[in-house]
């Protein structure tokens, strides 16, 4: 066998106009393949930044950006070469991110930061009270341009930078599963600007437009066995290449004064207002996701085709979907037709989505996948079953259950979910999503018995 040939350009990247936060696989899935379908992908270069560790960077800068998209059906692959990313970019290299977000050329930076990368206090604001953002604040008082570790920070660094050089208008698109993630977004920065130098809030008023957006599509972790079969099927050895589903969505809605990819030549949606969108996938997909996260390894499943095809955990599904209908602002019959869509996405058995992933950070999930429908059900009198399941899986996955606890909050939720008896252990987990849940008696008492069968083995392994 010859060697494994390299991912190389053969002509030049395009021009860097865009610029990315949070350099993983959903993105390159994701807003990268689409910048990369458009009918102008020759005028879009992307410049992408890693969160925090730089091996992502090193790999696809030594592939000159370049990276394949595995689509993966239920019979077969399908092998693309992604060439939208022009610069990969570790997540310490803050001139580079600096000299970016100041040049007149970046006209949109898109972000996948996850849920807890906006830092929220309880109040829904920026949390100063967290130390990194307090030392990212006192650093840019001191000097504009000094290293700062978050991404709002960072933000502000970057739009500091532009006032600078007056670079022009951009556009934030934040593209996380967060419910008004662009609303978020807008004021966390505002807060965070503010606290920083007291004119740059306007100068952001008349320069910088904060979009608001709905993604979706299912991106595993990519695995060393990905590796190998893009090797066996195109002859390259690609050290960064992505796995991910034949759906994808993108609804965006917003203003791009300084322009923007056509997207929409890729299939990417523009409308007037994203949050029936935002609900149906938040609700529907994500709500189901994180109800089979902690219930599903009670019943011996490591993945969701695995979950989704066990009676048991395909009825949960229903349950839940069935509950949540009836809140949703769509058309019926393209509810229905989503249904129907998601279990013939979470059953491929060839996208290997492993529960743990999805597991993680649940403190910053829950709040967004399923609160929102738990209370309007409650504000009906109803106490929905596949709700009450959730959290109660959620607590037993907290008290050491199922995969390990991956959370941003894990030094505060364990203790409370591990401290005495489920009496006491329950409703102080639940105020910790949201203290109005531990003043439910009703609710608190549902989930305190199905926690307790949980912990029991209640939920028996599937046949």
């Amino acid at each position: 066998m010859s060697p494994a040939g390299r991912l190389r350009r053969r002509d030049p990247a395009a021009p860097v106009r865009l610029v990315h936060l949070g350099l993983g696989g959903f993105f390159r899935a994701h807003q990268a393949w689409y910048t990369d379908q458009a009918s102008d992908a020759d005028d879009w270069g992307i410049a992408a930044f890693t969160g925090r560790r730089p091996d992502l960077a090193e790999a696809l800068a030594a592939q000159d950006g370049l990276y394949t998209v595995v689509t993966r059906g239920v019979g077969s692959d399908d092998f693309a070469v992604v060439r939208s990313v022009s610069r990969a970019h570790a997540g310490s290299d803050h001139e580079a991110w600096l000299g970016h977000l100041g040049c007149p050329d970046v006209r949109v930076v898109t972000l996948t930061i996850t849920e807890a990368g906006y830092l929220r206090g309880a109040g829904g604001g920026l949390d100063t009270a967290d130390p990194r953002v307090a030392a990212d604040i006192a650093a840019l008082r001191a000097d504009p341009r000094a290293p700062v570790v978050t991404a709002p920070a960072r933000l502000v660094a970057g739009l500091l930078a532009r006032r600078s050089r007056d670079a022009g208008p951009l556009t934030l698109v934040p593209c996380d599963n967060l419910p008004r993630a662009g609303s978020v977004l807008a004021a966390v920065l505002r807060e965070l600007a503010a606290a920083v130098d007291m004119d740059l809030p306007g100068w952001m008023d008349g320069q910088v437009h904060v979009a608001s957006t709905v993604v979706d599509r299912i991106t595993p972790r990519p695995t060393d066995a990905d590796r190998r079969a893009v090797l066996a099927a195109t002859g390259v050895d690609d050290h960064a290449p992505v796995v991910t589903e034949p759906f994808t969505e993108w609804v965006l809605a917003g203003e791009f004064p300084g322009g923007r990819p056509a997207w929409e030549s890729a299939g990417a949606v523009f409308t007037d207002d994203v949050a029936p969108f935002e609900d149906r996938k938040l609700w529907l997909l994500n709500g189901a996701h994180s109800l089979l996260a902690y219930a599903a390894p009670a019943r011996g499943h490591t993945t969701v085709a695995e979950a989704v095809a066990d009676p048991v955990c395909r009825g949960w599904l229903g349950e839940w979907w069935d509950t949540c209908v009836p809140h949703l602002a769509l058309p019926a019959a393209a509810v229905a037709a989503y249904r129907e869509a998601l279990l013939q996405r979470f059953a491929n058995p060839r996208i290997r989505h492993e529960l743990a992933q999805i597991a993680a950070d649940g403190s910053q999930k829950l709040p967004a996948r399923l609160l929102p429908v738990l209370r309007r059900e409650r504000e009906r009198g109803r106490l929905p079953a596949p709700a009450v399941t959730a959290l109660a899986a959620w607590v037993t996955h907290l008290r050491g259950s199922g995969p390990p606890v991956t959370d941003v909050r894990a030094a505060q939720l364990l203790p409370l979910a591990a401290a005495g008896g489920l009496a006491d252990a329950v409703p102080r987990v639940l105020a910790a999503l949201d203290p109005a849940l531990s003043d439910d008696a009703d609710l608190v008492g549902a989930v305190r018995a199905q926690t307790r069968s949980m912990l029991a083995g209640g939920v028996s392994p599937a046949s």
